[in-house]
């Protein structure tokens, strides 16, 4: 049984002014490339719209795989090729200024939680 609110809190309508087919692009090494290829809801092409590049890899860190992602800036499939390296690195560098900050502000809390609070003082 659905709660009776629960419809307003999810929208599961396909947009069809906004369907893209997907494609899977790897080396099988340390390369994978997502083409989204723009359709019309018959599923025909739509070549109004640009195609979407977005690459993915992983490496791997004490705690496990980390997902890397980025936009490819691409409007062929060489472009995406030659774009990867540089958008991968890029994503890196950002999830690592993410984590510092994580683990500052962590490291901040801990001292805050850590202070003695004397009554009276």
């Amino acid at each position: 049984m659905t709660p009776p609110n629960q419809d307003a809190l999810f929208d599961f309508s396909v947009d069809t002014a906004n369907l893209y087919r997907e494609e899977s692009i790897t080396d099988l090494k340390a390369a994978s490339i997502r083409r989204l290829v723009p359709i019309l809801p018959d599923g025909s092409d739509d070549a109004s719209r640009s195609q979407i590049f977005v690459g993915h890899t992983q490496l791997m860190s004490p705690e496990g795989p980390l997902p890397i992602q980025a936009r490819l800036e691409a409007e062929s499939l060489a472009e995406a090729y030659a774009a990867f390296p540089d958008a991968m690195r890029k994503a890196l560098e950002e999830v690592v200024r993410q984590v510092e900050e994580m683990r500052r502000q962590q490291q901040s809390q801990a001292r805050d939680q850590s202070r003695i609070i004397v009554p009276g003082r």
